[in-house]
């Protein structure tokens, strides 16, 4: 057995059993072994869709994501997608072959490449000691919820592995069930403290409280709370009377208030970044800020906090709620306390929504406003369903329309705003949940721009829905630009439908609800290959979201 061989072997027996890539031969025998151990191998046309994929897949699935491409150009082409995923913490694994020779036209600095990106950058050096290092990248990934690039130079690739080892790897669980300790001492009576004295608490879950929400409730039961998520956490208090769904830039009018009139704001698993705070305008000048969060590098990197705590969610959560009940009592049944009145339920039921703020249906002359086609395809698409949302100007309609059942139901890799990986993304999340209808919503730009994905869309089989918001430009950047050349990043009209259609998918062109029969057609066929919807947006302003979270 060879190295490359080890490594992939190592991996499938540390329990990966799906690996993204593009095969190449520097990562043609690792991928092989992977294959041979009962991994599946998911071809991408392009090594960014691959990494891209792999970290949606991650995301929606909890497990670790893995890639494998060729050395050299195979990993910088990867680089934005692992970029994407070193700033979101995704638990990430990148296998890449590396040409160590500098005459070789493959020969780059694969490790400077990992450092400028924030990815952790490993290498099997030598045979003797290539499962241990594999494992140890594998760890490091799970355990420390980072992106790892692990080399692997084709000289010792080649080489002959050490014997396999009788003893089964092991792996520390970064939760064995034991609850881990708050940290510092006494933090969590200080929060319970805080949020007795409150008078208007609101919890803001991220990402990294999205298996929480059993202990989140139970606590806001306690104090009083109401409850938002960052866009990432998006579907977490679906049917909670006290939910406000996102905040931040995708806020509704009066999920906006609500926030900005909080005495205390908690953030669990949330780095409160600039889009979940409106660049900090959604957090009233006299609110005190506690932040929660595994990773104490994450405390308070975004803005001041009043106390912050480390430890995993629904650990602390429940160690808050204890030190506010007398010891030994049972949780008390929710009642009328804090920030909230049957008023203010009422209000959250009937406003709380976006589809519930009234407006003028702006449709014509061949164009469909995004707000009528996105409710529209909220009634008629399946309640079961996984949405990715690509980045630009239409990103809020899909994120603020479109409903979804809980918190897997929602995958949204912004952490870089990279315009172009939203297809990939729901790729990786439609293999992670093949229970569910997959739907991508892209914009012109960022379809065009990872359009090489659509291809493996049609050959997987996937049943998405891919909706395709079209403006006919670069709709973030022409707005902003106003009083320019806008021609610059505008473009002439595309038929995309033609295009998805050459691909081997079914497709629509939308300019009116009418329209939309032909989705309904899909839905009631047997989804045998993918839909994709080419909505004609209207383009005659920009969106009010791109103005608050302009930089």
């Amino acid at each position: 057995m060879i190295v490359a061989e080890a490594v992939g072997r190592t991996l499938a027996a540390l329990g990966v059993d799906t690996v993204f890539g593009v095969a190449g031969s520097g990562n043609f025998h690792v991928t092989n072994a992977l294959v041979d151990s009962g991994a599946r191998f998911v071809a991408a046309r392009h090594e960014s869709g691959a990494t891209t994929m792999a970290d949606a897949y991650a995301r929606m699935s909890g497990k670790v994501g893995l890639v494998s491409v060729h050395q050299g150009p195979g990993l910088t082409n990867a680089l934005t997608g692992l970029t994407e995923a070193a700033k979101s913490g995704t638990p990430l694994v990148v296998l890449a072959g590396e040409a160590t020779d500098k005459r070789s036209n493959f020969h780059i600095d694969q490790d400077a490449l990992a450092a400028a990106v924030g990815a952790v950058s490993m290498r099997v050096d030598d045979a003797g000691s290539a499962a241990e290092t594999t494992a140890k990248a594998y760890a490091t990934a799970t355990c420390d919820r980072r992106a790892v690039l692990l080399n692997l130079p084709l000289e010792v690739q080649r080489a002959d592995s050490a014997p396999a080892e009788d003893e089964p790897l092991a792996l520390p669980a970064r939760n064995d069930g034991t609850p881990t300790r708050v940290w510092p001492d006494g933090g969590a009576e200080a929060l319970a403290w805080m949020l007795m004295r409150s008078e208007k608490p609101v919890f803001i879950a991220g990402r990294g409280a999205r298996h929480a929400r059993h202990e989140l409730e139970e606590l806001a039961d306690l104090v009083g709370a109401l409850l938002a998520t960052s866009t990432a956490a998006k579907g977490l208090f679906r049917g909670s009377p006290w939910n406000l769904d996102v905040s931040g830039d995708f806020s509704s009018p009066l999920t906006a208030q609500l926030i900005r009139g909080a005495d205390i704001v908690v953030a669990w698993g949330c780095s409160l970044s600039a889009l979940t705070t409106r660049h900090g305008a959604l957090i009233g000048p006299g609110a005190e800020v506690v932040q929660i969060d595994l990773d104490v590098e994450s405390i308070a990197i975004n803005r001041r906090v009043s106390l912050g705590l480390v430890g995993d969610t629904p650990d602390a959560a429940t160690t808050v709620a204890g030190a506010l009940r007398p010891r030994g009592s049972r949780p008390s049944n929710p009642v009328l306390r804090g920030y909230r009145t049957r008023a203010l339920a009422d209000r959250i039921a009937a406003e709380g929504a976006w589809r519930s703020v009234p407006y003028e249906d702006e449709s014509g002359n061949g164009r469909i406003d995004p707000r009528t086609l996105t409710i529209a395809l909220d009634d008629l698409l399946p309640d079961e369903r996984i949405v990715a949302v690509d980045s630009g100007k239409f990103t809020r309609y899909p994120a603020t329309f479109l409903d979804v059942p809980d918190e897997s139901g929602f995958c949204f890799a912004q952490g870089f705003q990279s315009i172009g990986l939203g297809l990939a993304v729901a790729v990786g999340a439609a293999l992670a949940r093949p229970d569910r209808l997959p739907i991508a919503a892209l914009g012109d730009g960022g379809a065009l721009m990872g359009i090489a994905e659509l291809e493996t869309v049609v050959r997987l089989g996937l049943p998405m829905a891919i909706v395709v918001y079209d403006d006919e430009a670069y709709g973030a950047e022409i707005h902003p630009i106003a009083g320019h050349h806008m021609d610059t990043a505008a473009f002439p009209p595309v038929d995309l439908a033609s295009i998805a259609r050459g691909y081997g998918c079914a497709a629509v062109t939308v300019t009116a609800v009418s329209d939309l029969d032909g989705v309904v057609t899909w839905l009631n066929s047997p989804r045998d290959r993918p839909l994709l919807v080419h909505a004609k947006i209207i383009h005659n302003r920009g969106s009010w979201w791109l103005r608050d979270a302009a930089v």
